[in-house]
């Protein structure tokens, strides 16, 4: 036969464990959410730069302008496509198709830098603006005034980016 106490404290220990499961369902949540966060926010800006290397790769060097932002119609007024083609072109210090492609990815302020290897010797710094999705030159090869947070992301979970990037 059952006592009186024999249930005492059974109801807190479901509720305990009803609130742990909660705790930590909201921190998976919580923590899943802001890494696609960060592995995603640049998503355009990332989707701009490989349709520019997969054009480069395919030799469709107006279409690779056209993701320059610019078109054989309405050129750049500081990057001709002759311009381009000097230096995505076909040649000495042209793209190697064995290496050629974005190395990584860094959120920049109002942009994103990406480092593009284009052959053995040679890496390139692009940057996109994020307001204008202007696809062009770094102005700086890293970037300036980044907090240290962020940099430590960069060097941590930034390497979560690579596989994303091919």
């Amino acid at each position: 036969m059952p006592g009186y106490l024999d249930q005492y404290g059974a109801g807190e220990e479901r509720r305990n464990r009803t609130i742990a499961r909660l705790i930590i369902g909201t921190l998976t949540v919580v923590i899943v959410t802001a890494v696609g966060w960060y592995l995603f926010a640049n998503h355009r800006q990332d989707s701009q730069v490989k349709a520019f290397v997969a054009a480069i790769r395919t030799g469709n060097y107006p279409e690779a302008y056209k993701a320059w932002g610019c078109t054989a119609e309405k050129p750049c007024r500081t990057y001709s496509l002759k311009a381009m083609m000097e230096d995505w072109g076909p040649g000495k210090s042209g793209p190697d198709p064995s290496v050629f492609g974005i190395v990584n990815t860094e959120s920049c302020n109002n942009g994103v830098l990406f480092s593009v290897t284009v052959n053995s010797t040679r890496t390139e710094t692009l940057w996109v603006d994020k307001r204008e999705d202007g696809l062009g030159f770094a102005p700086y090869p890293v970037c300036p005034n980044k907090n240290p947070f962020a940099i430590m992301l960069d060097r941590t979970i930034g390497q979560l980016k690579k596989p994303l990037l091919r």
